[in-house]
């Protein structure tokens, strides 16, 4: 076990050296080392599943990270994670999402809790990148800038992750339960003010995993 914590903190401890590198190399994309860590940090969870860490181990774990990031959030400790140009509490809601999951399913049903997290660290995380990088018509929904090209990538994205984990958990394959999951995980992105779909969006679709494969 004290191998497989090793594991999971080089992962982290990789993820954070890349951001805090990205901020110094380009500090004037902001949003680009906090995706990094957004993208990077979804498979730790996966990567716990393989390693077969227990409960106890998981769940303190996540607990004391997003206590942790809820004091850089305050303090901004580390500004490669928080220094953005808007208001969000996404970091903290995204550590709290992974409690809960890593609460509600592990280990019995860990690819749920995996599949909540790779959807918001892949889907939404891409989706903010591409969503800026590429031009494409944007509307304005509770305060927040949305994107065709971002809502295709999360849509995209969450579709290719889940019918992934299907088929890796060799599970019932349902294409259109599949389309009903994405299509609720891209209408809880939309409500992003505040970063609450950092919440909403994980706890969705981990709760949406047993009715998805049945």
């Amino acid at each position: 076990m004290v191998l497989s914590l090793l594991v999971v903190g080089a992962w982290m401890a990789l993820v954070l050296s890349a951001a805090v590198l990205c901020r110094r190399v380009l500090p004037e994309q902001k949003e680009l080392s906090r995706k990094i860590v957004h993208i990077g940090t979804g498979p730790v969870v996966p990567l716990a599943w393989w390693l077969q860490l227990p409960g106890w181990v998981a769940v303190p774990a996540a607990l004391s990270v997003t206590l942790i990031t809820a004091i850089n959030h305050r303090w901004r400790l580390l500004p490669a994670v928080e220094d953005i140009d808007r208001h969000s509490y996404g970091t903290v809601a995204y550590g709290l999402a992974i409690t809960l999951l890593l609460t509600l399913f592990w280990p019995e049903q860990a690819i749920a809790a995996s599949a909540g997290v790779l959807v918001m660290a892949l889907g939404d995380g891409l989706a903010g990148l591409i969503g800026r990088g590429i031009p494409s018509p944007t509307w304005s929904f509770w305060q927040q800038r949305k994107s065709v090209a971002g809502t295709l990538t999360m849509a995209l994205v969450t579709a290719a992750v889940l019918t992934t984990l299907v088929l890796v958990s060799h599970s019932s394959l349902q294409p259109i339960r599949i389309l009903l999951v994405c299509a609720l995980a891209v209408g809880l992105e939309q409500l992003s003010r505040w970063g609450i779909d950092n919440l909403s969006v994980p706890i969705a679709v981990g709760l949406s995993w047993s009715w998805m494969i049945s």
